[in-house]
């Protein structure tokens, strides 16, 4: 907590200050264009990995970027969704995965689960990924996982209905930790690098 504290302190003294103009802006409107789905793996942060400001992205993370199929009820994964979509009228929405995603890896290995039962039953939601993967690896699945991900959130109504009226966007990332490289992956399951 300490260094959490001392980054609090570093904040408010440098960062702060030199962004106030943005904050007050911040302070009467909430506007991000882009809905981004990640991993709530610590070493993936949205932010960094797209160098984006405050305010810029409406940021949901799970365990594996999973995406439940939409299913009526109390969601929070879908009620983000729907007020990212809704309320905010973002025009993209990104689901990114990444390379040595502890869920995918638990997959792949098929890692018993037996004592922890909330994780298992969170991992149903990918039991489509190996369907969309192109070949039986960490990296295949890791992409397939993604697409798997996107036709959930297709089944969510707001998106639905934003696709429909060319209001929405879908893209499939897959970043790599090692090397910094994010693939954006198209239906027809190739990909392009950013560079």
């Amino acid at each position: 907590m300490h260094d959490l504290a001392e980054g609090v302190a570093r904040f408010q003294r440098d960062v702060f200050p030199a962004k106030t103009d943005l904050f007050a802006r911040l302070a009467g409107a909430h506007r991000p264009g882009t809905l981004f789905i990640g991993c709530s793996d610590a070493r993936v942060v949205p932010e960094l990995i797209t160098q984006s400001e405050p305010g810029e992205l409406f940021v949901i993370r799970t365990a594996g970027n999973l995406v439940p199929a939409y299913t009526p009820g109390p969601d929070g994964v879908a009620a983000s969704i729907e007020y990212a979509v809704s309320v905010l009228g973002v025009g993209d929405a990104v689901v990114c995965g990444h390379s040595a995603c502890g869920a995918m890896t638990a997959l792949a290995e098929r890692h018993d689960l037996a004592t922890m039962p909330a994780i298992a039953d969170w991992l149903r939601h990918a039991d489509a990924a190996p369907a969309h993967a192109t070949a039986t690896d960490l990296t295949a699945l890791v992409r397939g996982n993604v697409r798997a991900q996107l036709t959930n959130l297709a089944t969510h109504p707001s998106v639905a209905r934003a696709l429909n009226e060319r209001r929405l966007t879908l893209h499939g990332w897959v970043y790599d930790i090692p090397t910094g490289r994010v693939d954006e992956l198209d239906t027809a399951r190739h990909s392009r690098v950013f560079v």
